[in-house]
C-alpha cells in the first residue's frame, strides 16, 4: 500500500505476449535510476507469478512498463485487483494500453484501451493540468518525438483527469481528432491510476523531462504527492 511521504519499493512488469518495444530496458534502466535518487527499491520482473497479495503488500506502486497481450494469470488479475481497489498505486506506460483486452477490469484501472498508431514523428503535446507532479515541470506546449496512439474511446470522461493532449494538427495520421488525450489519472476504489502513452523510443528514457514525468507519476500514483 501507498506510504506517507516517502515511495517504498516498487514493482515493474514487462511481460509481452504481442509486441516487444525495444526501449524496454531503457525503461528499467531510467526507472531504476531514479529509484536509486529518489530512495526507492525497483524490482522488474516478467513473471506473473509475482501478482500475488504476499508480493504486492507493501508495494509503494506497480508499474506496467509497455507490456502487450495477455500477460497475466487469472489469480494474478485477483491479486491486482484486490490490491488497486485497497489503495495500491498503478501506472502504465506506452503499451500498457495494448495488455489485457481480455479483462474488462483493466481497462476500468487504465482509462482507455489502444486502438493504432501511425509512424514515429515529432508533436506537440499540449499540457492542460500542470497542477500534477507528473506535468507541473512542463511547458504548456512541449515538443516530444514519439509514436502517438490512438485509443479506441476518448478517456475524458467523468472520473478521468486529463492532464496532456497531442495537437494533430502537428503530426500525420492522428485519429482521434482536437481532443486527443495522451496522458491522464484516475482515483479507481481506494487506489489511484497513472497512465502515460509516451515512451516508444529508447531515447525518452534518457530524457530529464520524461524522467521526471514519469517520477511524478509514480508518486502520485503512489500516494506521496498530490
Amino acid at each position: 500500500m501507498p506510504q506517507t511521504g516517502h515511495l517504498s519499493d516498487v514493482l515493474v512488469y514487462t511481460r509481452t505476449e504481442g509486441y516487444r518495444h525495444d526501449s524496454i530496458l531503457a525503461g528499467i534502466s531510467a526507472l531504476r535510476e531514479l529509484g536509486e535518487a529518489h530512495g526507492f527499491a525497483v524490482e522488474a520482473s516478467e513473471d506473473p507469478s509475482v501478482f500475488t497479495e504476499a508480493s504486492l503488500a507493501g508495494r509503494g506502486a506497480v508499474v506496467l512498463l509497455s507490456t502487450s497481450g495477455e500477460v497475466l494469470t487469472p489469480d494474478g488479475r485477483t491479486a491486482l485487483r484486490r490490491w488497486t481497489s485497497g489503495g495500491g498505486g498503478f501506472m502504465g506506460v506506452h503499451s500498457a494500453a495494448c495488455t489485457e483486452y481480455r479483462w474488462p477490469y483493466y481497462e476500468e484501472l487504465l482509462g482507455a484501451r489502444f486502438s493504432g498508431h501511425p509512424a514515429v514523428q515529432p508533436g506537440t503535446v499540449l499540457v492542460e493540468d500542470r497542477n500534477h507532479p507528473a506535468t507541473a515541470h512542463l511547458p504548456p506546449r512541449w515538443e516530444w518525438n514519439d509514436e502517438w496512439y490512438d485509443f479506441r474511446d476518448n478517456p475524458r470522461r467523468p472520473g478521468i483527469r486529463v492532464l496532456a493532449t497531442i495537437d494533430e494538427s502537428g503530426y500525420e495520421g492522428g485519429g482521434m481528432g482536437p481532443d486527443h488525450p495522451v496522458v491522464w489519472c484516475r482515483e479507481v476504489g481506494g487506489g489511484r491510476s497513472f497512465y502515460t502513452s509516451l515512451g516508444h523510443t529508447d531515447e525518452a528514457y534518457g530524457d530529464p523531462a520524461f524522467r521526471d514525468h514519469l517520477l511524478g507519476g509514480l508518486r502520485w500514483a503512489a500516494g506521496v504527492a498530490v
